[in-house]
């Protein structure tokens, strides 16, 4: 579990220039004391999101 929540921080390291992009342009200062807790939220979301993909392919499996 520890080596997939450092995997999902390096996904959401990746795309987090582009998110500093957005709130740039709309005005939202993302300062580096609030990158860990964005980073923390996208962790929770890629986790819940693979939970989900694993259990729909759990069950897929079962119907075959």
């Amino acid at each position: 579990m520890e080596e997939q929540n450092m995997q999902f921080m390096q996904i959401a390291m990746k795309y987090l220039p582009e998110a500093k992009q957005i709130l740039d342009e709309t005005g939202v200062e993302l300062s580096m004391e609030h990158v860990q807790p964005v980073l923390s939220l996208l962790t929770k979301v890629m986790n819940d999101a693979y939970e989900l993909g694993k259990q729909d392919a759990l069950a897929e499996n079962e119907t075959n």
